[in-house]
């Protein structure tokens, strides 16, 4: 599921301008009311208000800030010039395992030295945020980036994190938009080890979802057969089978010749279906 499911917003018309004003108001309830807002909403003209509200007190407002800051990051970068082409982002940045993809508005524009950095600022709330809940909401934003800066953060979530922001980590790991070669390689071993060894079984599924997710964009190399083999070990060998179908959709994803037949092998005789 899709964390903007989780933020309620009502389906009248929202006026982006009368949002922009209500996120600087005094009245708590009004400032979350245009956090959540901006969850459906692009526009840049938001991001610097919203990233001043990943400092407020209450957490229910910083994860509204959160997944409106992830909403908009595209917004923010396109504006300040640091984002490639909005197109090629948007054709790279496929659907994750539990995402879903709303309408949006069409972002407004901002000069870029009104748009602050927003994956500093996510990266820098990660490491200090207490609540696991909103860690859970900027990672996904983080996720939605396609920035290589966030990769490092992720990692470290998906290793040392609360159980509900390790899931996060690991299908925002496998749905950066844009990742490149290097990106991928460093990547890949991290995932393994969480799809093998984690003691959550949503969070191995999510971890065999993006290996095969990074897998599409790897040439034929040692790091695309060592991934190939994980998953097939993980399909054979994992005690869940919510797991073992995720392995076996991530490679029938990949169409490799050598996991096809595995999988038809094991079909035969009884060990798979």
């Amino acid at each position: 599921m899709d964390p903007l499911d989780q933020v309620p917003i009502e389906d009248a018309v929202v006026d982006a301008d009368e949002m922009l004003a209500l996120l600087k108001s005094a009245d708590p309830t009004q400032v979350m009311i245009a956090a959540r807002a901006f969850c459906e909403i692009e526009d840049a003209r938001a991001v610097g208000p919203l990233l001043a509200l990943l400092g407020a007190g209450c957490p229910m407002t910083r994860v509204s800030a959160a997944y409106a800051l992830g909403r908009n990051i595209r917004a923010g970068k396109a504006a300040d010039g640091s984002g490639e082409d909005q197109a090629n982002l948007d054709a790279a940045h496929g659907a994750g395992p539990q995402t879903a993809s709303p309408e949006t508005a069409s972002p407004e524009t901002a000069s870029s030295e009104d748009v602050p950095d927003i994956v500093e600022a996510l990266i820098a709330q990660l490491r200090l945020d207490w609540s696991g809940y909103v860690r859970k909401g900027i990672v996904w934003a983080l996720g939605r980036s396609g920035d290589r800066r966030a990769l490092s953060p992720l990692l470290n979530a998906l290793k040392t994190d609360i159980a509900a922001v390790r899931l996060w980590a690991a299908s925002a790991l496998g749905q950066m938009p844009g990742l490149d070669f290097e990106a991928s390689v460093k990547a890949m071993p991290p995932l393994i080890a969480a799809m093998r060894q984690d003691p959550v079984a949503v969070v191995r599924s999510n971890c065999a979802w993006s290996v095969g997710e990074l897998c599409i964009n790897l040439p034929s190399n040692v790091v695309y057969a060592t991934a190939v083999d994980a998953l097939i070990e993980t399909l054979v060998e994992d005690e869940d089978m919510g797991v073992r179908e995720d392995a076996k959709a991530a490679l029938l994803n990949l169409g490799d010749p050598r996991s096809l037949q595995m999988i038809e092998a094991l079909q035969s005789e009884g060990l798979l279906w």
